[in-house]
């Protein structure tokens, strides 16, 4: 089943990168709306051998598959909704990984890491972002945050060492895709961004979506 979603997922993609490229917003919006609610279904497809963490992971699957609609919109207000959805979903992240951690210094280590390589990419959007600082710097403090609980959830050696493995890789990949969306929305506007950043993002949440089976 794991290997049919995602080869499906690899398909649509790619014809999602096709659109993208020649701004076709009429194949893009379906697209992305499908290939998104495949990391939904992946979830739902997966044993749930911790029901806890499977319970936090899904409905922050649900909110970013709902951020991925709003920001395929061309309205300029449905990015702002995008960015609510998403940092709605990174909270429930949080708490699913949370809910597996054990801290030490590795884990702070690990914060104090991420917290200036966030800091560094906000001030250098500083100049670029308008009225959207306090949602920005809002975003990027709730992400930092998702990053280092799942640094931390490497550290619990009771779980298996994949799924711990897949949750940082995942929140890894989705956290520097979110670099190359606001260097897309403020800074430079180019197809580069999305041919890096969507691979990334969508590798980060299928990771996350596969991790519910491989944890125990």
């Amino acid at each position: 089943m794991n290997i049919l979603i995602i080869s499906v997922a690899v398909v649509l993609l790619a014809q999602l990168l096709f659109y993208v490229q020649k701004g076709n917003r009429k194949g893009i919006l379906p697209s992305k709306a499908v290939l998104s609610s495949l990391f939904v279904i992946a979830a739902m497809a997966q044993p749930h051998p911790m029901p806890v963490y499977y319970h936090f992971i899904l409905p922050g699957l649900l909110l970013c598959l709902c951020g991925d609609v709003f920001l395929a919109l061309p309205q300029d207000k449905m990015f702002l909704f995008g960015l609510i959805a998403f940092l709605t979903g990174h909270i429930f992240y949080i708490l699913g990984f949370v809910s597996l951690i054990k801290t030490g210094q590795l884990a702070w280590i690990g914060f104090l890491i991420i917290l200036v390589i966030s800091a560094g990419a906000y001030f250098r959007l500083t100049p670029y972002l308008g009225s959207m600082k306090v949602p920005v710097i809002l975003y990027i403090t709730i992400i930092s945050i998702m990053l280092a609980a799942a640094w931390s959830v490497m550290g619990n050696s009771c779980l298996t060492r994949s799924g711990r493995i897949m949750i940082f890789a995942g929140a890894f990949s989705f956290y520097f895709s979110d670099m190359f969306v606001a260097r897309d929305r403020f800074f430079k506007k180019e197809f580069v961004n999305r041919l890096i950043g969507l691979p990334l993002y969508y590798t980060g949440q299928f990771l996350l979506a596969l991790s519910v089976g491989f944890l125990n």
